[in-house]
């Protein structure tokens, strides 16, 4: 096999494999009723543990959520809610949740700004 067509089949592969890995819009529309108690409402604002503007996530790239969530999933974002929500979640629901924000029509401005 030439070097040329061993790269395109390398990088036909790692393509294949970052598509698998985005993931449901759809599938993450129905993951999202965790989400929408604090993250839906314009203004909200928390109170525990401190006080402060809830993030939009709508228009977020997807890769971000991710990460965001596996931070909360493994304690290097500390936020009780957010930490205990994440645990509950697989990598295919982190997926489907931050391709459904993605490619929501709101801005990722914070809540009431």
């Amino acid at each position: 096999m030439s070097v040329s067509r061993l790269m395109f089949a390398a990088l036909a592969c790692a393509f294949a494999s970052f598509a698998n890995a985005s993931g449901d819009p759809v599938a993450g529309k129905q993951k999202v009723f965790q989400c929408m108690g604090c993250h839906g409402i314009p203004g909200w604002k928390t109170a525990f543990p401190e006080v402060y503007t809830v993030p939009k996530l709508g228009g977020q790239n997807a890769a971000y959520l991710v990460s965001a969530l596996k931070a909360y999933q493994s304690g290097e974002r500390d936020f009780p809610t957010m930490r205990a929500i994440a645990q509950s979640l697989s990598e295919k629901d982190m997926q489907d949740i931050a391709a459904y924000y993605a490619q929501a029509a709101d801005k990722p401005a914070v809540a009431g700004k």
